[in-house]
């Protein structure tokens, strides 16, 4: 093992950890600054992929715009929660246990597609890289399979963050 895989190996340690601690954290300002660590070992693996453009964009939107956001957000607009009860939710049990068949599911269903273990294509050095990297997000035969489910999961955070703006309390 080199250097370069121990250092992988931390860094997603960090970012698995950093990512627990974002929805276990008792306090929400902790959860954000948790977060902005959990983003940067993100961005870390994309420069462990070569990735750069998307270090910088995830530096840059996640980090820099994003998540400044949210910790701004969550101090300007606190109310005085003392006498608020308790604030964990009684069907975790479930949740945690769709997450488990969930993550089982999609583990065997990637794990028998052929193409999960095939390499994908690099951009050449030459080549105009922001072009090419345009053409390899929607191409069938590159990226457009992750471009597509982190469209999902956006909104999916979308419809979340208007369920949870609508509930009147």
């Amino acid at each position: 093992m080199d250097l370069m895989q121990i250092s992988f190996f931390i860094f997603a340690v960090i970012t698995l950890v950093a990512a627990f601690l974002v929805v276990t954290a008792k306090s929400l300002v902790h959860s954000a600054l948790w977060l902005i660590v959990a983003l940067f070992g993100v961005g870390v693996m994309y420069v462990f992929l070569d990735a750069g453009f998307f270090a910088v964009a995830q530096v840059l939107i996640y980090i820099g715009a994003i998540a400044i956001l949210i910790i701004f957000a969550v101090m300007l607009t606190r109310k005085d929660l003392r006498d608020a009860g308790s604030q964990q939710n009684t069907t975790w049990p479930f949740a945690a246990l769709l997450a488990v068949f969930l993550f089982v599911g999609l583990f065997f269903v990637l794990s028998s597609w052929s193409s999960f273990t095939t390499s994908k294509p690099g951009l050449l050095a030459g080549a105009n890289s922001l072009s090419d990297l345009g053409q390899a997000l929607v191409s069938p035969n590159a990226y457009l399979l992750p471009f597509e489910l982190a469209s999902v999961l956006l909104v999916a955070a979308m419809i979340g963050a208007i369920y949870v703006s609508l509930i009147k309390k």
